[in-house]
């Protein structure tokens, strides 16, 4: 006695992403539960803030009793310039860990085991990206205590110093953005940190970051007053020594704006063609 079996439908493209179509708010939910995952890695592997919790520290300390007396006269007049740099070039470095963990998890198989689960398709992406800011926020305020432990006091007032923290968040996620895009797209995590140091590096050490611009050689000045790394400095300088916030707050906005809606859109096709 043979069984008859029903031929197997395949489902035309178009209607596997009808029925993969969530709402917004399960994809906003779904993004806080990636996120929470996210949280949740880092309270079991603590190692991964070194970079966040070490670096403002070393940074801080080596740049300042070095270069202090050399640029300012002494270390208490070069504080109000050294601390707005080291928390720009800190917190934008530490956007590259977006990328690299992307990555690693892309390569581990994590991804494809979200595929399989009835969650918005972009919840992983989106989950890690807004996870990666509390880092940025630990890398800011560790910044800043430094600073005061050294004898710096912004002028600014609290406000002021919260104000231009949130700026350089803000900015950094923007930055990542950049950096996701290279997580998705480049073949290995190595790959995504050599790319990304390679454009941080001139980016932030070719800025007026550690030394005023002027005391540079006239054909790198035009580069460090084009640098937007240069703009952000100098709006978090403006906000924390002076309470102002002046146009170069405004450029960094623009300019973070500009790279989201550049490389929000990049990222999610390349990732939603992997996903």
């Amino acid at each position: 006695m043979s069984t008859l079996t029903a031929p197997t439908r395949i489902v035309p493209a178009s209607e596997r992403r009808l029925k993969n179509t969530t709402s917004i708010a399960q994809t906003l939910q779904n993004t806080f539960t990636m996120a929470y995952r996210g949280l949740v890695k880092i309270r079991r592997t603590p190692e991964q803030l070194i970079d966040v919790t070490v670096q403002p520290i070393i940074f801080t300390l080596m740049f300042t009793y070095i270069f202090g007396g050399a640029i300012a006269g002494d270390v208490a007049s070069y504080l109000p310039i050294i601390i707005p740099g080291i928390l720009v070039q800190t917190v934008i470095t530490t956007s590259v860990v977006t990328g690299v963990q992307l990555r690693e998890d892309m390569d581990k198989g994590v991804f494809d085991r979200f595929r399989s689960l009835p969650i918005a398709r972009i919840a992983p992406l989106s989950g890690a990206l807004l996870a990666d800011t509390l880092r940025y926020a630990i890398a800011t305020t560790l910044t800043f205590v430094m600073g005061f432990v050294m004898g710096f006091r912004p002028e600014g007032g609290l406000s002021a110093v919260i104000g231009a923290g949130l700026l350089v968040i803000a900015c950094s996620w923007a930055v990542s953005w950049i950096f996701a895009f290279f997580g998705v797209i480049a073949r290995s995590a190595g790959s995504v940190q050599g790319i990304s140091f390679l454009i941080l590096f001139p980016l932030t050490f070719l800025s007026n970051a550690f030394v005023p611009a002027d005391t540079m050689p006239d054909w790198l000045q035009w580069f460090v007053n084009i640098n937007p790394v240069s703009h952000l400095v100098t709006a978090v300088r403006e906000l924390v020594n002076n309470g102002v916030v002046g146009s170069d707050a405004m450029i960094a906005l623009i300019g973070a704006a500009v790279i989201v809606a550049v490389f929000a859109p990049l990222t999610v096709r390349a990732y939603m063609r992997k996903a």
